[in-house]
């Protein structure tokens, strides 16, 4: 045989060996990456298991009770998510005495960052409050008085004009820009009967403009509203320009 053959027949040897091997080393990856995913799908079942939530055992009905407590009154300042895993920590290091930041510190941060996020969104909802009666005053039919207050009249009552000093009953609806509702006489069916200087300052003044009898969509910008305190645990965000229909059924004795 010449040297050729010998050559030919090595290389093929050669080949076959290193197929042999990339094949057993597929194999190995293969195996390996069966073993990751079954420990993945092991950390997910474990994670999913620690969600599920047994109220019938008074230590996690406890907890779930206190977290949702935590979580509505987070929610009601504007945080709509959290790293929930480092809360987990900070809680068991606390039970432990095992924290990592000194409780001063952590009142400290805590109480910077809601007074950021508070002023954030009160800018937010001053300039959509802005934004929104600056293009209503553009409506046909809209009045805007020296001081901001817009209002259209639906109906234009007859009867007097109250003052001061007098008590009224109305029916209203109040709402936000976006048209949620967050009060109604007129859905719980029975007028409020209030002294005209006992609302806010936008109610006072569209009160001392309408007759008896008349029904206006009045609009609040917040300086006017609420301002910065908002209102209804809530329902009424820190400087949101409101909505009312209000309707003016008498001036009471």
């Amino acid at each position: 045989m010449n040297k050729t053959f010998w050559i030919i027949i090595a290389t093929v040897l050669t080949s076959a060996l290193s197929l042999a091997q990339k094949k057993k080393e597929l194999l190995t990856e293969v195996a390996q990456l069966k073993a990751k995913a079954a420990e993945i799908q092991l950390k997910l079942d474990e994670a999913q298991a620690a969600k599920e939530v047994n109220l019938d055992n008074e230590l996690q009905k406890f907890s779930y009770a206190f977290g949702l407590t935590i979580g509505n009154n987070l929610k009601m300042i504007g945080y709509d998510s959290l790293a929930y895993q480092t809360i987990a920590v900070a809680l068991e290091d606390v039970m432990k005495g095992t924290e990592k930041m000194e409780q001063q510190t952590a009142q400290e941060h805590v109480r910077t960052a809601i007074q950021q996020l508070e002023e954030e969104e009160g800018k937010r909802k001053s300039e959509e409050g802005v934004a929104f009666l600056t293009e209503n005053a553009k409506r046909e039919g809209i009045q805007t008085t020296e001081s901001g207050l817009q209002y259209e009249v639906i109906t234009e009552g007859t009867g007097p004009v109250p003052v001061a000093t007098n008590k009224v009953k109305v029916h209203y609806t109040g709402m936000l820009i976006d048209g949620t509702v967050f009060d109604s006489s007129v859905e719980r069916g029975e007028p409020i009967v209030f002294g005209v200087t006992g609302v806010i300052k936008g109610w006072q003044e569209a009160l001392q403009l309408m007759p008896v009898g008349s029904k206006w969509k009045v609009y609040i910008p917040q300086e006017l509203g609420y301002g910065p305190r908002g209102a209804g645990g809530g329902t009424i965000p820190p400087y949101a320009a409101l909505v009312f229909d209000v309707e003016l059924l008498a001036i009471e004795e």
